[in-house]
């Protein structure tokens, strides 16, 4: 085998978003489109251990753009492909986890190079089955890319890192990071291609296994993850690809004695029942299970008189629409200091007025959420938005060819309301008011959750304060709290929001390993 270079974090840079100004790289990801419709309808399989295994029950992928477009069929499993997953997953641990640290991230390394190769590709799935724009489409191919690089080189960094243990006469100590297990990775329909793959090779560049259970809404780009891993040359049964109902194989599979950890990303209620039944210990179970989740925020913007009130509300609609408001960081709750109550909220209406909605194929600033469910339960929250708040913006459907929702904006809403305290996961901005800053801080702290939050101000002071004050893992001043870059920004949130796992830094590694120290003492 060649030497591998063994690259590490000094030697990562977040990989460059397409120029859709380039007209032939807007060309070439419409032919990449074109390319992914032509295929739509195809039946895709489970895969075990490298098997291909295709099933009468499937999961029916639909378009959200075109919802009677149907994008592909997803065979599932069931009970007794899990036992066989599993089954595999343990025996590969035996081999995998003995592969040096090197040769494992540079799987990592040939697959973000192929990634790069294939941008446009897998950013036309995202349009398509996710329902992305060109500009969020592109920029997750690139999130996917930054994963892999940066675990890649943190792995090789943890190989070397001994905490500069401390010496003493005749002995010779160290600490070195061994792997986990088995993996169950459980990741969201929203960022179907990043997560996926930050979740996964987090775990596999460990030297762990992996069961992948993808999102069902978004299981064809997840399953094309998986083939790159495979065309990178990644051994079978590393990572086993068993999409599915979690009703009937996630509680199984997460209670199993011979399940490790579990990551997760998601819903509060999901996330919480995970780290109920990961709690219980099963019988010849010998560890207790590993839970790292997050599950969401209802993430507030914080404007105070000082601030750049343009700026602020460019940033604002960015941080509330974006996607549909489908982000787990997005600005859902705008809080504003009343002397500049009236004034910031009509230059936030007047830029979302500008707002045009449509199919992300058409590159339109807004699309569809992401299916019927979701698409009714937001319109409930709008109704009940209308008996709690005041509406000056949308409220409305969109197209009917799709699940298509105009942005919405409320308010002079109350701070315990319903839309300022639940997780709506759509394109809905609530506004409240505060006396001043300080009362906007308290507002902002008024949840259950804590992802993220943005503070608007020209005051230092005020802005040393709101950093020791806002409590949310990923806090942004003068800038969107969207928009987080692998190794730049830590990602992670507190209370409900998850565990703060902190996903692309460089601790993160270690939740998927356990610290061995050992001694040899010297003659």
């Amino acid at each position: 085998m060649k030497t591998l270079e063994i690259l590490k974090l000094d030697t990562f840079k977040n990989a460059e978003d397409t120029d859709f100004s380039i007209e032939s790289e807007v060309k070439a990801l419409k032919e990449a489109i074109s390319y992914f419709k032509a295929n739509l309808g195809k039946e895709y399989p489970v895969i075990i251990g490298g098997e291909k295994i295709y099933t009468e029950d499937k999961i029916t992928s639909i378009n959200p753009s075109k919802k009677d477009q149907i994008v592909g069929y997803m065979s599932k499993a069931n009970l007794e492909m899990v036992d066989k997953a599993i089954d595999v997953a343990v025996n590969t641990f035996a081999t995998w986890k003995l592969v040096p640290a090197v040769e494992r991230a540079d799987y990592l390394f040939r697959a973000a190079e192929l990634f790069e190769k294939k941008r446009h590709e897998f950013s036309a799935a995202l349009i398509i089955e996710s329902g992305k724009n060109y500009e969020e489409a592109d920029a997750e191919v690139s999130e996917a890319i930054d994963f892999l690089n940066f675990y890649g080189r943190s792995m090789n960094q943890l190989e070397e890192d001994h905490h500069h243990l401390k010496s003493i006469p005749n002995e010779k100590n160290r600490l070195k990071y061994i792997p986990l297990g088995v993996g169950f990775i459980v990741p969201p329909w929203n960022f179907p291609l990043a997560i996926t793959v930050g979740l996964t090779v987090s775990a596999v560049v460990t030297g762990n296994t992996t069961l992948l259970k993808p999102a069902s809404n978004t299981s064809i780009i997840a399953y094309k993850f998986v083939e790159l891993m495979e065309e990178v040359g990644l051994p079978a049964g590393v990572i086993n690809f068993i999409p599915g109902d979690s009703s009937v194989i996630g509680d199984y599979i997460t209670g199993h004695r011979l399940t490790r950890f579990i990551s997760f990303t998601g819903s509060k209620d999901v996330g919480l029942r995970i780290n109920e039944i990961a709690g219980k210990t099963a019988e010849g179970q010998k560890w207790i299970k590993r839970v790292n989740a997050e599950m969401g925020g209802k993430d507030g913007i914080v404007v105070d008189e000082t601030a750049d009130l343009d700026f602020a509300a460019s940033e604002i609609i960015q941080s509330a629409f974006t996607f549909q408001g489908q982000k787990c960081s997005a600005g859902s709750r705008l809080i504003i200091v009343e002397s500049v109550y009236d004034e910031l909220i009509q230059k936030v209406i007047q830029l979302a007025q500008e707002i045009k909605v449509g199919n992300g194929e058409e590159n339109y600033f807004v699309g569809p959420v992401i299916d019927e469910k979701a698409y009714n339960r937001i319109l409930k929250y709008i109704e009940i938005g209308k008996k709690e708040s005041k509406l000056v913006l949308g409220g409305t459907k969109g197209s009917e060819e799709g699940y298509y929702i105009n942005p919405t904006i409320f308010i002079d809403a109350d701070p315990n309301s319903t839309l300022m305290q639940e997780e709506i996961f759509g394109p809905v901005l609530t506004v409240a008011k505060a006396k001043d800053w300080e009362e906007a801080i308290e507002i902002y702290n008024n949840t259950d959750y804590g992802l993220t939050g943005s503070f608007f101000s020209k005051d230092e002071s005020r802005i040393e304060q709101a950093i020791e004050r806002m409590y949310c893992g990923n806090l942004y001043v003068n800038r969107r709290c969207t928009g987080a870059l692998v190794g730049v920004h830590p990602f992670g949130g507190f209370n409900f929001s998850g565990t703060d796992s902190k996903a692309g830094g460089y601790d993160y590694l270690k939740l998927f390993s356990q610290g061995k120290t050992y001694t040899v003492r010297q003659n």
